[in-house]
């Protein structure tokens, strides 16, 4: 059952939305129904299970949106638009992570800039804009939770793990348990059977066209009939990299302290910056110019105002959406804890990239300017004062 977030009085709502207001952005509406194939394969699998799976007119497999940032993509692509930014208002679906009794549905304030240019000032000024609208909700006990997809990419990068298994912890990156499965499973021996092995060996001997043929005769023959998942392609595509995978190099026990000692550092933004440096150092990683990036960052940061005594800065910080690729913030209140944020936001540059790609398909054709993208988003309710999680 979905639980129906209250709404927040009219003008705890309008100081919140007033500065989104300020920004010059088009306001848009996009449709409910989302095409699911499609966000997941831009927001990850694990999202599977935090999306509303509906049927809809014109979609094989839809959802109801999780959130506005795929869904004003897609629009902007579709109308072959330049540079541009989108404000919207608007409610979002989410299932509940098993355990906690209730799915929602929830109202969201937000802006996506779309086609704009990778820039350090641009990041601060959407971490400014949430964190402005958040503080409209009367709540004082915010903080600001800070990370940086990039800096984990390229440690692992630089460590030299083969290209199959750093772009399966990278997959895994926004998900803490899978990455510690993978960072456990990469250190035990190849030697060690593994579920599905033996399938996956037989399907990469094959070519794929033959492979993903000799899968569907197979789920025939059984009568299985897959209903929203991936197809045959890519679940071949997937065993050819687990068969591969058993032929690549573990970690070593010095890489996973290095990695493990990484994921730990939890700190005010300077002091994180050191000690990032520091094991970078240590690891022959260089990641200078992320670094030189989250300084500018900081000193854009602290001339808008923004209270970096409220900052923390963690390189295993990440968020479920999948397609975040860069820096990326949450704001939480002490009230409701780190699973109930209060505005998020971030850095998707590769979006626009990827549905340009697929832009025959998905968007008839057409494909805009591609360029960067970030965007952020308050929950009202959240921030309310008098709101709670």
């Amino acid at each position: 059952m979905i639980a129906l977030e209250p709404s927040c009085p009219e003008a705890a709502l309008a100081a919140m939305r007033a500065p989104f207001l300020d920004q010059g952005a088009t306001l848009i509406d996009v449709p409910v129904m989302q095409p699911l194939a499609l966000l997941l394969d831009l927001s990850g699998e694990a999202m599977r299970s935090r999306l509303f799976v509906v049927q809809a007119d014109g979609i094989d497999e839809a959802c109801l949106r999780p959130d506005f940032t795929i869904a004003a993509a897609l629009a902007h692509m579709a109308a072959r638009a330049g540079p541009c930014a989108y404000r919207y208002e608007g409610k979002a679906f989410v299932v509940a992570p098993p355990g906690s009794g209730r799915s929602e549905e929830f109202l969201q304030i937000g802006l996506e800039r779309l086609g704009t240019r990778t820039a350090k000032a641009e990041d601060a000024e959407l971490l400014a804009l949430a964190w402005r609208a958040a503080r409209a909700g009367g709540r004082a006990d915010l903080s600001i939770e800070l990370g940086d997809v990039s800096l984990f990419s390229a440690f692992v990068d630089a460590l030299g793990l083969g290209s199959s298994l750093t772009a399966r912890l990278k997959r895994a990156f926004s998900r803490p348990r899978s990455l510690k499965a993978e960072l456990d499973r990469a250190q035990t021996s190849n030697s060690a059977p593994r579920e599905g092995d033996h399938l996956a060996g037989l399907l990469a001997r094959l070519p794929q066209a033959e492979a993903a043929a000799a899968l569907e005769e197979l789920w025939a023959v059984a009568g299985i009939e897959p209903v929203g998942g991936r197809t045959a392609q890519e679940i071949v595509h997937r065993l050819a990299e687990r068969a591969n995978d058993r032929a690549a190099p573990r970690l070593t026990p010095g890489q996973t302290d290095l990695i493990n000692r990484f994921l730990a550092v939890a700190d005010r933004p300077e002091a994180a910056l050191a000690s990032i440096k520091a094991l970078a150092t240590e690891a022959g990683a260089d990641l200078s110019a992320q670094l030189d990036d989250w300084r500018e960052r900081l000193a854009i940061l602290n001339d808008a105002g923004a209270p970096q005594e409220n900052m923390r800065l963690s390189p295993a910080f990440g968020r479920a959406f999948g397609y975040y690729d860069g820096f990326l913030f949450e704001i939480l209140s002490g009230a409701l804890g780190p699973d109930a944020p209060v505005a998020a936001g971030g850095r998707y540059d590769s979006l626009l990239t990827r549905l340009a790609a697929q832009s025959a398909s998905v968007a008839g054709g057409g494909a805009g300017e591609v360029g960067g993208a970030a965007g952020c988003m308050v929950r009202p309710w959240r921030a309310w004062a008098g709101g709670r999680s």
